[in-house]
């Protein structure tokens, strides 16, 4: 089970390299916050530049926060992000209906 670090700066932007018309068809740019140690902010664009980056970009769509550990359970199995959302461990701003879309290349 990868931390965020992991996910956001290699597992994440491989899965896009690996597909970027896939990643096109999500067309929306995400936030995620991810908090504790081992966290960080990182904008996943999966619209017009697939890719990852480091901080807030400042246009995106849907913002997903949640724990470091919340993060590294839901890593392991990603079927349970709307059992997450549901009991509070993930928060959504923005487009909520996006994030359905993220299993695809997050997932």
């Amino acid at each position: 089970m990868p931390d965020a670090q992991t996910s956001f700066t290699q597992n994440i932007p491989q899965s896009i390299e690996k597909d970027v018309e896939r990643a096109k068809e999500v067309d929306a740019v995400f936030l995620f916050k991810v908090n504790g140690e081992g966290g960080g902010v990182w904008t996943v664009n999966m619209k017009d530049a697939p890719g990852v980056t480091e901080g807030d970009s400042g246009n995106a769509e849907c913002t997903i926060e949640m724990s470091t550990e919340d993060w590294k359970a839901l890593t392991e199995k990603p079927g349970a992000a709307m059992q997450f959302f549901m009991n509070g461990k993930i928060k959504l701003i923005g487009n909520a209906l996006l994030a359905t879309k993220l299993q695809a290349i997050i997932g």
